[in-house]
């Protein structure tokens, strides 16, 4: 009987945060994820610091776009998911942006031309065609992307076996900056460990990265959560792996 208090009220401590946002702050003791080792938001930051022009695509809530020391005369940032459209209002006041609501794949809303640089932090999808047409000549996209099979462990122990990730690919990234009229000046991959060390870290984590486990509830996938729970009491953690790949591509 304690046992399963134990997995309802993880399980319920785990369904009840807000997942607005992009800061994963909440997971902190609860789960950890290494880091690629090129520091995208430092990055982001130096390119801001010598830019006139910028537009960052899928900001979540601003939270890496606000970190940027020197922003330019010009920032823009889409946001496709309505509640996050506030909180990167609220969020990225600080460094003087703009923030459109943009749904799905729809056309950028800008003049052909309009941007020195364009970032992206983990895009949902990339209109590499959207891209190069709001780049000025010269102009760079600079972005991290998540890798095929990121975080695999946890969908297949969830989903069960699954077949190998069709979409993702860096080579696939790259081949669509270069169909777009792009030149891919720099591409750098990085596997990282990631550990979820209770039950409610995985709820939380699955509620909020969506393609993880799409249409992932609780109530639907609660015997595999309970397993996983015994699976966590035992070994002391679980560890999958996440995929992400740098990509600059430049408009000539």
């Amino acid at each position: 009987m304690g046992a399963d208090r134990a997995f309802e009220d993880l399980v319920a401590e785990g369904a009840g945060v807000p997942v607005d946002g992009w800061d994963f702050s909440w997971l902190a003791g609860r789960a950890t994820e290494e880091r690629p080792p090129w520091g995208y938001a430092r990055l982001v930051g130096a390119r801001m610091a010598t830019t006139a022009a910028a537009l960052d695509i899928d900001t979540g809530g601003g939270e890496v776009l606000a970190e940027t020391p020197t922003p330019p005369g010009l920032l823009v940032a889409t946001e496709a998911w309505p509640p996050n459209v506030e909180v990167a209002r609220r969020t990225l006041r600080r460094v003087g942006a703009t923030v459109v609501w943009l749904a799905g794949m729809s056309p950028l809303p800008f003049r052909d031309d309009s941007f020195d640089l364009v970032t992206s932090r983990h895009p949902v999808d990339t209109r590499w065609d959207e891209i190069a047409r709001v780049l000025r000549p010269g102009g760079s996209y600079l972005s991290q992307q998540i890798g095929a099979g990121t975080v695999r462990e946890l969908s297949e122990a969830i989903l069960g076996p699954l077949p190998p990730p069709a979409t993702r690919h860096p080579a696939q990234a790259v081949a669509a900056a270069r169909a777009a009229g792009l030149e891919v000046v720099d591409l750098r991959t990085a596997t990282l460990r990631t550990v979820f060390y209770d039950i409610a870290a995985v709820v939380y984590f699955l509620r909020k990265v969506i393609w993880t486990v799409p249409g992932f509830t609780v109530d639907r996938y609660r015997h595999e959560l309970r397993r996983l729970h015994d699976r966590i009491r035992a070994e002391g953690r679980f560890v999958a792996h996440a995929q992400r790949f740098l990509i600059e591509a430049r408009h000539p």
